[in-house]
């Protein structure tokens, strides 16, 4: 039988849970029908590159398939039904990837470096802890401005 690569989105306002059952209505309409989930990865509540729906994010589930090419049909035929699903995508490989999917490998190495920014604990400087700027001269102290909300209109425009 062929293998696919299956990815669908499902909408924010469901739960973890509801994208799972999802999950396995679909593995099981596959099922039923002869096919086999070789694997079934949850890539979490992910952003959206544009709204979708009125929907800016979205469960992504992968799941890939060892299924005749009825029980895809149908798969995708129930995805367009469901309100719950945003947009699928199903793909004809050649085998099935061994280990993670790209994109837990690149989410298990953001979590390696330490928060965000790249630096250790994360966060930006505080101001007191930027370095010196070498090529900028000391601006001085600032001169007084005055109470700038005494002046009337007149005197502003220069009449």
């Amino acid at each position: 039988m062929p293998l696919y690569e299956c990815v669908f989105i499902a909408r924010q306002d469901i739960s973890s849970a509801q994208a799972e059952q999802l999950t396995s209505d679909f593995s099981e309409i596959i099922t039923n029908m002869g096919g086999e989930i070789k694997n079934t990865e949850s890539w979490g509540l992910r952003s959206l590159a544009y709204k979708i729906k009125k929907n800016r994010k979205g469960h992504y589930v992968l799941m890939h398939v060892d299924a005749p090419s009825d029980a895809i049909l149908e798969m995708e035929r129930q995805m367009r039904i469901n309100e719950d699903v945003l947009r699928y995508i199903s793909l004809r490989i050649e085998e099935v990837p061994e280990g993670q999917s790209a994109i837990l490998l690149a989410k298990s190495e953001r979590s390696d470096r330490g928060g965000r920014g790249g630096r250790p604990g994360g966060g930006r400087f505080d101001r007191g802890d930027r370095p010196e700027r070498g090529d900028r001269p000391d601006r001085g102290d600032r001169f007084d401005r005055g109470d700038r909300g005494d002046r009337d209109n007149s005197e502003a425009q220069g009449d």
